[in-house]
């Protein structure tokens, strides 16, 4: 069938290096580290005692404090960055059909702050239950999603995807087959996550994920250094206005750049360890290439998952090289969980914004953090270590991969 042309006309971020999209891309060009100790919580009895949280950010001045009440940090995230991409596009919602403007967030964890209050206020008490009565709503991943919808007034599809670190990506992936098929003009999508907890450092630690290196937090992130000890946990939120191509034209958008190309697979090999061969990262990516069409030879840039772990840093690699055989050395290839940390449900939002800069500004953000070569990686890649490398850029490609074996690829072209 003949399937429309989606474009993306805004964006929004709210991110550890930059409460905007153009301070974010200050922050990935200049090379800046987001990860300073936790300021949420006392967490000096952690393993893990930093984190890439955002910064000088108060909710009271972009949210009524009692509509702010009703949500999650999850929830308040994501507002703040859709605004931003909403006004970003010039989308008026009184000159659009809302029955065909939709919401398709994604998030890996949702409410988890109010859980963690709701439960641990419950067991101060004496077993009488007393509990917020916007808990359940606060809590729910799929809120998010519905207070956007509800904001704007857009009654297409709605819904919000949890693929755990995959979920921003799938959301962008769903809503590109939706308006490519006809179904909706235009989407509000992306993802935001707020675990910076003591329930989400405390977990990821006991599942020995997260660095430790709280000696020197800013140099904690290092994908593919031979000393990486784990990812550092990130927040915020990262909004995409997707829109069919003639709607956007017919309402004179500015065009920032066209999605072409989107893939999903399953590792189906364990709950939380990649495929030691990279399989599903590698079928992820060859399956997104034919899904737009192209050669492994156009993508001049990959944002990889990258998110600094021992195992997965290396099966990525590996299923680049398998995918782009001699090409994988004409790459620049960058993991800008360097600077952000890991924003898990968030991540492919933010990467995917990376992404599109990058192709706007032809220049390709930095992997800092690198310290000592690590031979289990081919010398000959282009990490894109240190400094932000100039670059003509007419196809980049994010990957997002989840617990649960979850992979996500995505290609982005500049338009013309």
């Amino acid at each position: 069938m003949n399937l429309k042309r989606v474009v993306v006309t805004g964006l929004g971020a709210l991110t550890p290096i930059g409460n905007s999209k153009d301070e974010f891309w200050k922050g990935l060009s200049s090379g800046v580290s987001g990860a300073e100790p936790i300021t949420r919580f006392d967490a000096s009895l952690f393993k893990t005692q930093f984190a890439c949280e955002i910064k000088n950010f108060d909710i009271d001045n972009f949210i009524d404090r009692k509509e702010a009440r009703k949500m999650d940090a999850f929830t308040q995230y994501a507002m703040v960055a859709v605004d931003e991409a909403i006004i970003d596009s010039g989308i008026n919602p009184e000159t659009i059909d809302l029955s065909r403007a939709g919401v398709i967030w994604g998030s890996g964890i949702g409410g988890l702050r109010t859980f963690q209050e709701e439960v641990m206020e419950f067991s101060k008490g004496d077993g009488t239950p007393r509990f917020n009565p916007f808990f359940i709503p606060k809590m729910i991943a799929d809120i998010a999603a519905g207070f956007i919808s509800i904001k704007y007034g857009f009654r297409g599809p709605n819904f919000v995807t949890v693929s755990a670190c995959a979920s921003a990506t799938n959301a962008l992936i769903d809503a590109f087959n939706y308006i490519r098929l006809g179904k909706a003009d235009i989407f509000v999508s992306g993802g935001s996550e707020a675990a910076v907890t003591e329930a989400g450092i405390g977990g990821f630690n006991a599942m020995k994920a997260l660095s430790q290196r709280n000696d020197s937090p800013q140099t904690a992130s290092r994908p593919f250094d031979k000393d990486r000890d784990g990812f550092v946990l990130g927040e915020g939120a990262g909004a995409l206005i997707l829109e069919e191509l003639e709607h956007a034209k017919a309402r004179g958008a500015k065009i920032y750049a066209e999605l072409v190309g989107g893939g999903m697979t399953a590792d189906a090999n364990h709950i939380t360890a990649p495929h030691p061969e990279g399989l599903g990262a590698s079928s992820v990516m060859q399956i997104t290439l034919e899904d737009a069409g192209i050669t492994p030879e156009c993508i001049d840039y990959i944002n990889v998952h990258g998110t600094s772990t021992p195992l997965g840093d290396v099966s990525e690699t590996m299923a680049i090289q398998k995918v782009f055989g001699d090409h994988a050395y004409r790459l620049n290839i960058s993991s800008t969980k360097s600077m952000t940390g890991h924003l898990l449900g968030a991540a492919g939002a933010i990467e995917a914004i990376a992404c599109i800069m990058a192709i706007n500004h032809s220049l390709v953000p930095p992997t800092i953090n690198h310290f000592t070569d690590d031979e289990a990686f081919d010398p000959g890649l282009n990490l894109t270590f240190t400094k932000a490398q100039a670059r003509e850029i007419n196809y980049a490609l994010s990957n997002t991969f989840g617990f649960g074996g979850h992979n996500c690829s995505v290609i982005f072209k500049k338009f013309n």
